[in-house]
Protein backbone atom coordinates (compact mmCIF):
# COMPACT_ATOMS: atom_id res chain seq x y z
CA UNK A 1 0.00 0.00 0.00
CA UNK A 2 1.54 3.71 -0.85
CA UNK A 3 -0.04 6.97 0.64
CA UNK A 4 -0.41 10.08 -1.80
CA UNK A 5 -0.10 13.47 0.54
CA UNK A 6 -2.06 16.50 -0.19
CA UNK A 7 -1.30 20.02 1.11
CA UNK A 8 -4.93 21.74 0.25
CA UNK A 9 -5.14 25.58 -0.43
CA UNK A 10 -8.88 26.35 0.58
CA UNK A 11 -11.32 25.54 2.33
CA UNK A 12 -12.97 23.76 -0.37
CA UNK A 13 -11.40 22.70 -3.77
CA UNK A 14 -10.68 19.73 -6.28
CA UNK A 15 -7.56 19.06 -5.87
CA UNK A 16 -6.28 17.00 -8.99
CA UNK A 17 -4.20 13.47 -7.66
CA UNK A 18 -4.33 11.78 -11.06
CA UNK A 19 -0.73 12.13 -11.27
CA UNK A 20 0.18 10.97 -7.82
CA UNK A 21 -2.45 8.02 -8.47
CA UNK A 22 -0.32 7.22 -11.91
CA UNK A 23 3.08 7.05 -10.11
CA UNK A 24 1.52 4.98 -7.21
CA UNK A 25 0.31 2.24 -10.36
CA UNK A 26 3.69 2.74 -11.96
CA UNK A 27 5.77 2.17 -8.87
CA UNK A 28 3.55 -1.21 -8.05
CA UNK A 29 4.48 -2.86 -11.13
CA UNK A 30 1.44 -4.33 -11.79
CA UNK A 31 0.37 -4.49 -15.54
CA UNK A 32 -3.27 -5.69 -14.90
CA UNK A 33 -5.19 -5.11 -11.77
CA UNK A 34 -7.15 -2.98 -10.03
CA UNK A 35 -6.30 0.49 -8.14
CA UNK A 36 -8.38 1.03 -5.10
CA UNK A 37 -8.32 4.53 -2.88
CA UNK A 38 -8.94 5.47 -0.31
CA UNK A 39 -9.54 8.96 1.24
CA UNK A 40 -9.25 8.81 5.92
CA UNK A 41 -10.76 11.83 6.37
CA UNK A 42 -14.62 12.67 7.36
CA UNK A 43 -14.21 16.32 5.57
CA UNK A 44 -12.38 14.94 2.18
CA UNK A 45 -13.56 12.29 -0.01
CA UNK A 46 -12.31 11.06 -3.59
CA UNK A 47 -14.47 11.96 -6.97
CA UNK A 48 -13.89 11.12 -10.33
CA UNK A 49 -14.67 14.27 -12.99
CA UNK A 50 -13.32 16.52 -15.91
CA UNK A 51 -9.93 17.51 -15.21
CA UNK A 52 -9.30 19.24 -18.62
CA UNK A 53 -11.24 22.29 -17.96
CA UNK A 54 -10.69 24.15 -14.41
CA UNK A 55 -14.27 25.72 -14.46
CA UNK A 56 -15.78 22.20 -14.18
CA UNK A 57 -14.17 22.15 -10.57
CA UNK A 58 -15.30 26.00 -9.55
CA UNK A 59 -18.83 24.90 -11.03
CA UNK A 60 -18.98 21.45 -9.03
CA UNK A 61 -18.04 23.74 -5.87
CA UNK A 62 -21.31 26.00 -6.60
CA UNK A 63 -23.22 23.08 -6.57
CA UNK A 64 -21.94 21.36 -3.73
CA UNK A 65 -22.58 25.07 -1.57
CA UNK A 66 -26.41 24.58 -2.87
CA UNK A 67 -26.71 21.10 -2.23
CA UNK A 68 -25.46 21.67 1.58
CA UNK A 69 -25.56 25.17 2.57
CA UNK A 70 -24.38 25.96 6.10
CA UNK A 71 -27.46 26.52 8.74
CA UNK A 72 -27.91 27.92 11.98
CA UNK A 73 -29.41 24.52 13.60
CA UNK A 74 -26.47 21.89 12.48
CA UNK A 75 -25.51 20.87 15.92
CA UNK A 76 -21.91 19.85 15.54
CA UNK A 77 -19.59 21.74 17.63
CA UNK A 78 -16.88 22.55 15.09
CA UNK A 79 -19.12 24.30 12.92
CA UNK A 80 -18.02 22.28 9.91
CA UNK A 81 -21.35 20.28 9.29
CA UNK A 82 -21.61 21.25 5.53
CA UNK A 83 -17.97 19.54 4.53
CA UNK A 84 -19.30 16.15 6.56
CA UNK A 85 -22.30 15.89 4.69
CA UNK A 86 -20.76 16.81 1.05
CA UNK A 87 -18.15 14.59 1.71
CA UNK A 88 -20.72 12.08 2.28
CA UNK A 89 -22.37 12.72 -1.11
CA UNK A 90 -19.27 12.16 -2.66
CA UNK A 91 -17.84 8.68 -1.12
CA UNK A 92 -14.50 8.41 0.46
CA UNK A 93 -13.03 5.55 -2.12
CA UNK A 94 -13.04 4.72 -5.59
CA UNK A 95 -11.93 1.74 -7.51
CA UNK A 96 -10.11 2.07 -10.95
CA UNK A 97 -9.12 -0.41 -13.18
CA UNK A 98 -5.42 -0.74 -14.12
CA UNK A 99 -4.19 -2.02 -18.02
CA UNK A 100 -1.22 -1.71 -19.54
CA UNK A 101 0.92 -0.33 -16.43
CA UNK A 102 -1.99 2.46 -16.78
CA UNK A 103 -4.96 3.72 -14.51
CA UNK A 104 -8.22 3.39 -17.03
CA UNK A 105 -10.53 6.16 -17.40
CA UNK A 106 -12.40 8.30 -19.91
CA UNK A 107 -10.75 10.61 -22.24
CA UNK A 108 -11.43 13.79 -19.62
CA UNK A 109 -11.54 11.89 -16.72
CA UNK A 110 -8.95 13.04 -13.41
CA UNK A 111 -8.99 11.43 -9.67
CA UNK A 112 -9.88 14.41 -7.21
CA UNK A 113 -9.20 14.70 -3.44
CA UNK A 114 -12.32 16.73 -2.46
CA UNK A 115 -11.69 19.13 0.14
CA UNK A 116 -14.37 21.01 2.15
CA UNK A 117 -12.54 21.93 5.73
CA UNK A 118 -9.50 22.83 4.03
CA UNK A 119 -6.81 23.79 4.14
CA UNK A 120 -5.16 21.35 5.20
CA UNK A 121 -2.99 18.29 4.82
CA UNK A 122 -4.74 15.18 3.72
CA UNK A 123 -3.76 11.71 2.57
CA UNK A 124 -4.85 9.30 -0.07
CA UNK A 125 -4.00 5.28 0.50
CA UNK A 126 -3.90 3.16 -2.89
CA UNK A 127 -3.79 -0.49 -3.44
CA UNK A 128 -2.73 -1.49 -6.45
CA UNK A 129 -3.76 -5.49 -7.22
CA UNK A 130 -3.13 -7.55 -10.04
CA UNK A 131 -5.70 -9.39 -11.53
Amino acid sequence: MRQIEVKTEAHQELHDITPQVQAAVEASGIAEGVCYLFCPHTTAGLTLNENWDPSVRHDLGLVFDNLVPHRPDFRHREGNSPAHAKTSLVGSSLTLFVSGGRLVLGSWQGVFLAEFDGPRRRRVLVKVMAG
